[in-house]
């Protein structure tokens, strides 16, 4: 049975709950779910020991915390390898710089979004990728000006409904 099949409409709605408040009380989510609070523990906990619940956080608004410039980088490659693939993702687990890194398919292999204090920094990065063994072809890079609709979870039902 995939997990799909193994979903039922309590699991989504409890998986849209948390991913619209993570904070949110147990006895709150159960009230949502209409669930007993105990039931609904049961579900959360089972839904994280299946992996389909990965973690919970924050979102910090970094730019009242820090100077901070946000660059998105759109990565080629010379050539497709495996081990090319391998290094290049390690060395982005090792950088703490790059706050998010996807392979993707199309004209680019990677999309990614650093963190930096400034364009001195960002250009050290860039170093490092293109000195690199990785074999790193080409690098297109934007300033992220303004963040209008950050990442608020997934819809979990066709067409975007809620559960």
């Amino acid at each position: 049975m995939s997990l799909k099949d193994s979903l039922d409409r309590i699991d989504l709605r409890i998986l849209q709950a948390l991913q619209e408040d993570a904070q949110v009380k147990n006895r709150d989510l159960a009230d949502r779910v209409a669930l007993s609070p105990s039931a609904c523990l049961r579900r959360v906990r089972d839904l994280e020991e299946r992996g389909l619940i990965t973690g919970y956080r924050a979102q910090v608004a970094i730019d009242r915390i820090r100077t901070a410039t946000i660059m998105i980088a759109q990565v080629s490659f010379e050539r497709h390898s495996v081990d090319g693939f391998v290094a290049f993702d390690a060395w982005t687990q090792r950088t703490p710089e790059i706050v998010e890194s996807l392979r993707i398919s199309g004209h680019y292999d990677y999309l990614l979004r650093a963190l930096v204090t400034d364009i001195h920094d960002w250009k050290r990065i860039m170093r490092e990728m293109t000195d690199g063994d990785f074999g790193v072809e080409k690098i297109v890079t934007s300033f992220l000006m303004e963040d209008m609709k950050s990442f608020g979870g997934y819809p979990l039902l066709p067409g975007g409904a809620t559960a």
